[in-house]
């Protein structure tokens, strides 16, 4: 086995394999650039190797640097992680002229399947089912028109060396067919020093499903179930889940066995994925081959107790796999929410700054990968696990020249509505404070009707929330809940408050019973009172609720039972009140004696400046180019600039006619958040 391995990789991949390595007793390599000087793979790593500048293209995807820290440190293997340089052949063949082993597939199966465009042409020599589409390469914005109207819009186009959403646009018409080919040219050259792009036709009301294969050097191959990943924002997955909750036992066997078919044809040894695209009548066609290890891969392994990276560091040490296809059992239910550094009120533009505060729920052990598989499919009820891969730390900063991903969070439970509800919990309890992040849109998902029911497509979140996400409305019973919860607070606030104030000995009976709780434009009169370890909560409709828990002032969180069920709050102190998240909302609750409410329903509203002839930065960014002149007349819909962050192309267009007065900013400008580009008369 190896005695040491380089991780050419950052944030919380890298982390990630660092955690198997150690396992193992395989030290680790971490290498970095100025921007992540102290970050966490750096301190977790025992050795840890500068290489250049922040922007990827100049230190982490720079293959003579990577070589250099090689031979620096003398590591014998290299993970290269998911994106930068994975899928990379000259990565790969670099590293077998220099004698060191690459953990993950062959040159030739890279080489063969992380070309999409090439994967294609080998699915369908193979008779795999492929979605219609142009495989060779496209000149021009002009041929990139008539292939898409000669293949039938929707299309997608896609970069062909692309991941993770990057280089990827869906176009409804000619528009956007020529501004989505340069864009997704533009940011595949950036992201992966690869133009090319290939041009599909786009399947409306698609399910996105991907098989997990693992293969050896020695012709073994299984599949270890699917994921379903249909959540996705920007073509870029947000939730996913293993097992899919759409597919029946004869589709799953039809599509392991030909993505295992696949990986053979092309002599795969390492962990994969096939993703296909599977229709509401369960037909499914192959899309791509990723041929790393998958972003989310956690849930595969919470459900069959298979370390992927510790398999993946076997088979590039030459070993055979240990379990056969019938070894492969799925047990239980498991949840995947990435929590990125994308602000859900600005339409979930990126968002960088220093974690103020970075408090992730409790990590807790069971399922399959605790057991190592003895329930052989069989799942104790009533135990749920909390899983967090992450990168970051409390007081580390969040780059803008990486990925947004901050960390994933994983849940199992035996059944999906455990796995589900102990997501929920989990979100609720994880606290992030300094950057804009995307906490309440993954909480709303949990409880959304068609997420419950399993009923979800790759269209969900432009179908749900096509304006954008506005937070959550909770209805009565969750509201009722939480204003309980608050009065109980508020009781114990209000005696800490009469004790510090020494006013009289016997605080507690200074404190009132009644208060008027209002929160979400409601107001419930309720009354308080307590007993040794919580409080009984009446409201005037007659109803009574049993809050208990252990919260004191102060504290920003609060796990409660409210009639024996779990609430937690993350908890802010406001003028006569708190600030409560939980479940996604964001809510003003104040608590006032009856006088006081009385006085405050008297007050008038803040009315918000006006900023509706102002086109205001959204995210920090750089300034591509403008699109429009001063004194130019635009049209609703129409491009006004595209601004560039964390890789990404964004294009801000007129929200509805108007005039430019005024453009306050140029290509090349770096913009923060709010700052005007142009002013309308």
């Amino acid at each position: 086995m190896f005695d040491k391995i380089l991780i050419a990789n950052r944030g919380e991949i890298a982390c990630r394999v660092i955690k198997t390595a150690r396992k193992m007793g395989i030290k680790t390599v971490a290498i970095y650039s100025d921007a992540d000087k102290n970050a966490l793979h750096v301190a977790m790593a025992d050795e840890a190797v500068h290489i250049g500048p922040p922007p990827a293209n100049q230190s982490y995807i720079v293959i003579d640097k990577v070589m250099a820290a090689i031979r620096e440190t003398g590591a014998q293997a290299v993970h290269p992680g998911y994106g930068f340089l994975s899928e990379n052949p000259k990565f790969a063949e670099a590293l077998e002229k220099a004698g060191v082993a690459f953990i993950g597939p062959p040159v030739k199966a890279i080489e063969a399947m992380g070309d999409k465009i090439t994967s294609k042409k080998i699915a369908q020599e193979a008779g795999v089912s492929t979605v219609p589409g142009y495989m060779g390469l496209i000149a021009d914005a002009d041929e990139a028109v008539k292939i898409s109207g000669e293949i039938g819009y929707p299309v997608m186009i896609k970069a062909s060396a692309g991941g993770g959403g990057k280089g990827m646009r869906i176009a409804w018409n000619e528009t956007e067919a020529r501004e989505g080919f340069q864009s997704s040219k533009n940011e595949a050259a950036n992201s992966f020093g690869d133009d090319r792009i290939f041009i599909e036709k786009f399947v409306t009301q698609p399910r996105h499903i991907e098989i997990q294969v693992l293969c050896d050097g020695h012709g073994n191959g299984i599949y270890l179930g699917e994921r379903e990943c249909s959540i996705q924002r920007r073509n870029q997955k947000v939730v996913e889940e293993a097992p899919s909750p759409f597919l029946d036992e004869a589709t799953r066997k039809a599509m392991g066995e030909q993505a295992v078919a696949l990986a053979k044809a092309v002599g795969y040894a390492s962990a994969g994925t096939v993703e296909f695209i599977v229709d509401g009548e369960r037909n499914f066609y192959f899309l791509e081959m990723n041929t790393r290890l998958q972003v989310e891969h956690p849930v595969t392994e919470l459900i069959t107790g298979v370390d992927l990276v510790e398999q993946m560091i076997r088979v590039a040490n030459g070993e055979k796999l240990t379990m056969t296809q019938d070894d492969v059992k799925l047990t239980g239910w498991a949840i995947e929410n990435r929590l990125y550094a994308e602000d859900p009120y600005r339409g979930f533009l990126p968002s960088i700054g220093r974690l103020t505060r970075y408090r992730p729920p409790a990590e807790v052990a069971a399922g399959p990968l605790l057991q190592n598989k003895k329930w052989q499919g069989e799942a104790p009820t009533g135990e749920t696990a909390v899983r967090n891969d992450t990168g970051v730390y409390e007081g580390g900063e969040i780059s803008m020249y990486y990925d947004p991903m901050i960390a994933k969070l994983c849940t199992w439970g035996p059944t999906r509505e455990a796995a589900i509800e102990a997501m929920r919990v989990a979100l609720d309890s994880f606290e992030v404070e300094g950057i804009g992040h995307n906490l309440p849109f993954v909480a709303a998902v949990m409880d959304h009707p068609k997420f419950i029911d399993g009923a979800m497509t790759t269209a969900f979140i432009a179908e749900e929330y096509p304006d954008g996400f506005e937070g959550v409305t909770l209805e009565e019973p969750a509201l009722k809940r939480i204003a309980a919860a608050c009065a109980a607070m508020n009781r114990v606030a209000e005696i800490r408050r009469t004790r510090v104030s020494g006013r009289m000995d016997n605080h507690e009976r200074k404190v009132g019973d009644a208060w008027n709780v209002a929160l979400q434009g409601q107001e419930f009169e309720t009354t308080v009172s307590a007993y040794t370890g919580g409080a009984t909560v009446s409201f005037a409709d007659g109803t009574a609720l049993k809050v208990e828990g252990d919260w004191t002032p102060g504290d920003q969180l609060a796990e409660m039972t409210v009639d024996g069920a779990p609430l937690v709050l993350k908890v802010a102190k406001i003028s006569g009140g708190f600030r409560i998240r939980s479940r996604g909302a964001d809510l003003k609750v104040h608590v006032r004696s009856p006088r006081h409410a009385e006085l405050a329903r008297l007050m008038p509203e803040k009315v918000p400046p006006d900023t509706s002839k102002l086109l205001l930065c959204p995210m920090p960014g750089l300034v591509v180019k403008i699109d429009v002149e001063e004194g130019q007349e635009v049209q609703e819909g129409q491009a006004l600039c595209t601004i560039e962050a964390m890789k990404m192309e964004n294009i801000l267009r007129a929200e509805r006619k108007g005039v430019v007065a005024k453009i306050n900013a140029g290509p090349g400008d770096s913009l923060a958040v709010d700052e005007v580009i142009m002013e309308f008369e």
